[in-house]
């Protein structure tokens, strides 16, 4: 039975849910790391696997306050809740800061990820030979993913789903981030920029009475394969949270170090400083998608000029980011010795 949470509890799960909303909006990111860093993780990966076959009987027969109790879902409808508020606000606000200060918001992604990284480390007190092996094997997979090149958008259906199930692995594997997995399969754009857009643009029209865009072909196409999406990200979601489940109950030590090499090599995609290589013909012309959008083809990674005063700024936005993974990380303890204080009747 999970302890009773207070208001300021279940506020800080919503904050918690924004949090990995916006972090799973940005290429290198994993919403994981901040479930894991946020002391909510394993309860997280198993309220998931409540979501079975079980649920659904519960939920066809009509029991839906066993429902609601059996998949913990309070907890669940509080940070999703926060997520889909995220992808409406936040990440919106993200994609203009990616748009006009993207150094400044890689800088302060790469401080809260070094702050993960010490976070984990000071509270894993399992090295062995088994252990060791497991984080340097994240770590060369964290490593490798961040130097793979993306390929071109797809948009045939059975993708779009492959898709879903895939970048959901941000959410559920702290260190791998489902964004820059959705770069690597050259549907960033199309899934996660151009597809919320147009839901959100939806949503403002039907709000406004106007119902005028099931008449637009693409807007309905695009609504569409918005759809398969979802599809394929909650079916990834419970396929891997069951697995997750029985990886943690059985090799928790081991998955533990997988996750701190994963989210360690995982600092080579969020390296602040980097320059867009984009893809050109012969000619030097860069090419463009069938949005309209530039083609990345991979990321340039440079060392900062220390005598440019904006590279010393996104040195503030670092620490800025470590910090807030130390205000995480007190609070996270405050609430243990509240509970460990709290008076019995």
């Amino acid at each position: 039975m999970h302890q009773p949470r207070t208001f300021l509890d279940n506020f800080f799960l919503v904050i918690k849910g924004l949090c990995m909303g916006a972090a799973n909006k940005v290429p290198g990111v994993s919403g994981g790391i901040v479930a894991f860093v946020g002391g909510f993780y394993e309860e997280f990966i198993y309220s998931l696997q409540k979501v079975n076959s079980k649920a659904f009987k519960l939920l066809i027969n009509g029991r839906f306050r066993s429902f609601y109790q059996y998949t913990n879902g309070r907890f669940l409808l509080l940070l999703i809740f926060g997520m889909l508020v995220s992808y409406f606000s936040v990440s919106r606000v993200l994609d203009y800061f990616l748009e006009q200060r993207e150094l400044f918001v890689w800088a302060s992604f790469f401080g809260m990820i070094l702050g993960s990284i010490y976070y984990i480390f000071k509270d894993f007190h399992h090295w062995n030979k088994r252990t060791v092996p497991a984080g340097i094997i994240g770590l060369l997979i964290g490593i490798s993913i961040s130097f793979l090149s993306p390929a071109t958008e797809n948009d045939n259906l059975f993708f779009i789903f492959f898709c879903g199930i895939i970048s959901v692995s941000g959410m559920t594997l702290p260190g791998l981030s489902g964004s820059f997995i959705l770069i690597l399969l050259g549907n960033y754009v199309l899934l996660l920029v151009d597809s919320v857009n147009a839901l959100y643009d939806t949503f403002s029209e039907v709000f406004s009475g106007d119902f005028s865009f099931v008449k637009n072909p693409n807007r309905m196409e695009t609504l569409k394969i918005l759809g398969v999406f979802t599809l394929g990200s909650a079916t990834g979601l419970v396929t891997f949270s069951h697995l997750l489940s029985f990886v943690l109950k059985h090799y928790k030590a081991t998955s533990t170090a997988v996750i701190l090499g994963f989210i360690t090599g995982s600092l080579g995609v969020v390296w602040p400083w980097k320059r867009t290589m984009y893809k050109m013909d012969v000619t030097g012309n860069v090419l463009l998608d069938s949005n309209g959008d530039k083609i990345v083809l991979n990321y340039e990674r440079y060392f900062p000029d220390l005598g440019n005063p904006e590279t010393w700024w996104a040195l503030f936005f670092v620490v800025l980011g470590i910090l807030v993974l130390l205000v995480l990380d007190w609070y996270g303890k405050n609430r243990k010795e509240r509970k460990q204080v709290r008076p019995t009747r």
